[in-house]
């Protein structure tokens, strides 16, 4: 079986070219640029992703498409038009992509939108399912969702057999962003104001990402399905504060500190949503994977902190 993989040098298309490679498959990896891939597997250079990239070259012989690339989410977009240039890449060029795929005959394609789909907080007992309705808060989360629904249209019209698997916080070698910021202040010691939290979060380990993306691609049932994907072990950013700390065999310095003092500084620094993402809860139920695919999450949470915390401490020691 051959793949296209989009997004092929990332942090998550490292480990799916990888893994898809030492099962056996052919990997195709599609780049924006000439570059040396992390990853084995056949190379394409396709350019930018917009509405007019052609992915003849890309798609010839290929069985399914895991579409990773993608304009990601920034603090303080910077952009004139956040929103127009987000659905220049996440929704004109997965549609353009789709349905050059449904003409070059390609069976599958799974699209790999974002939790931030359904929302940006769940209550303590009621995570997101795949059955809530849709309430996008922002530019990049209302382009995955402009995306999600132009892909049915393509499945409906076509035969394309469309999968979206929507993740929330992926972690892992590699991670960057807030997470990989989390890792150097508790390897350097430094207090967190997250004791109290009691908020619960869930979080999917990439290695567990990758493996779920394959059976969407390769698994009968998954045809026309959305699906909600985790580790399955929901914590508290007090709860993940210690964990790390402990992969990385430092002391746990976190301490309380009212959230609603911390807030307000934060706004007027202009960080109340870092705050909000570290002490508000957003959780997924991800049984109907589970159950569609008889999948099960390869790696538990601390199986993949571990692995998280060891690249982490091999990239301070190098540099």
């Amino acid at each position: 079986m051959r793949f296209l993989i989009t997004g092929a040098n990332g942090f998550v298309g490292r480990p799916l070219c990888k893994e898809l490679f030492n099962r056996g498959c052919q990997v195709r990896a599609a780049m924006r640029s000439h570059g040396q891939l992390s990853a084995p597997g056949e190379t394409v250079t396709v350019g930018a992703i917009d509405g007019e990239t052609d992915w003849s070259s890309a798609l010839s012989g290929v069985d399914a498409v895991i579409h990773l690339a993608a304009r990601v989410h920034v603090m303080k977009d910077r952009a004139a038009d956040p929103l127009a240039e987000f659905l220049k890449v996440n929704l004109y060029g997965t549609s353009n992509l789709a349905q050059q795929a449904a003409s070059a005959g390609v069976k599958r394609f799974v699209y790999v939108s974002s939790v931030k789909v359904n929302g940006e907080q769940t209550t303590a007992n009621r995570p997101f399912t795949e059955s809530d309705e849709p309430d996008p808060q922002n530019p990049y989360a209302a382009s995955k969702w402009r995306a999600e629904q132009d892909l049915q249209r393509i499945a409906r019209e076509t035969g394309l057999e469309v999968v979206i698997v929507r993740p929330p916080l992926v972690y892992g070698p590699g991670v960057k962003g807030n997470f990989i910021r989390l890792l150097a202040a508790i390897d350097r010691g430094i207090p967190l104001p997250v004791a109290g939290a009691n908020n619960m979060r869930s979080l999917v380990y990439a290695g567990n990402l990758v493996d779920a993306l394959i059976a969407c691609a390769t698994h009968p049932a998954a045809a026309g399905q959305t699906y909600l994907v985790s580790d399955g072990d929901d914590v508290s950013t007090a709860m993940l504060v210690d964990m790390i700390a402990r992969s990385l065999g430092r002391n746990n310095r976190a301490f309380n500190f009212p959230h609603a003092i911390l807030r307000a500084v934060a706004t007027v620094l202009g960080h109340a949503e870092q705050v909000d993402r570290f002490f508000g809860s957003l959780r997924v139920n991800d049984e109907k994977l589970r159950r569609d695919l008889a999948w099960s999450p390869p790696y538990t949470l601390e199986q993949g902190l571990h692995a998280t915390s060891e690249w982490y401490r091999a990239r301070r020691n190098i540099s």
